[in-house]
């Protein structure tokens, strides 16, 4: 993987397009499933390094757990959660875009080495910078209702509380 050098002297990923340096493809509904397919979908561990040509050095990504700014931080959460699971997968189930916002629904299947395989649903929100590039990242998912529902004794109670809580 080629690096390039920002205006701020950070060293991130460069844009690769059929190996000419510089350029990327287009972003749409078709371009993400097929990159995301690629990213979980392997034998083993993530790999997110052939995705991050496609972030802007100054990507905002959200989820439930965390707010980071930045391409390098962005990289180094991809790094964490390579290390904390034994293997992804991704099924993206439905795919859309309007303008410079793409919105994707997914089961994420995460194994981690002491706990069984848990499925986890959600939705992703890119939204391409003026280059094409994504700028910002919004993931939403119910993280502990999913992985609640993977160890017996939690999942009854947990569901209790949250219909006693919230209805």
């Amino acid at each position: 993987m080629k690096l390039m050098e920002t205006k701020e002297g950070i060293f991130i990923p460069s844009p690769v397009y059929h190996g000419e340096i510089g350029q990327h493809r287009e972003l749409d509904p078709y371009t993400v499933r097929e990159l995301w397919s690629k990213t979980y979908n392997a034998n083993g561990k993530p790999d997110w390094s052939h995705l991050y040509p496609y972030y802007h050095p100054d990507v905002v990504f959200q989820d439930s757990i965390q707010r980071i700014e930045g391409m390098q931080e962005f990289i180094a959460l991809c790094e964490r959660l390579t290390k904390r699971c034994k293997n992804i997968q991704m099924k993206i189930l439905s795919i859309a875009q309007v303008s410079d916002t793409i919105l994707f629904d997914w089961v994420m299947t995460m194994a981690f080495t002491k706990y069984p395989d848990t499925p986890v649903y959600g939705s992703t929100k890119l939204v391409l910078h003026e280059d094409g590039r994504i700028i910002y990242q919004r993931d939403y998912f119910d993280l502990w209702g999913d992985i609640f529902n993977g160890i017996p004794y939690f999942k009854k109670h947990y569901r209790k509380f949250m219909h006693k809580t919230f209805g």
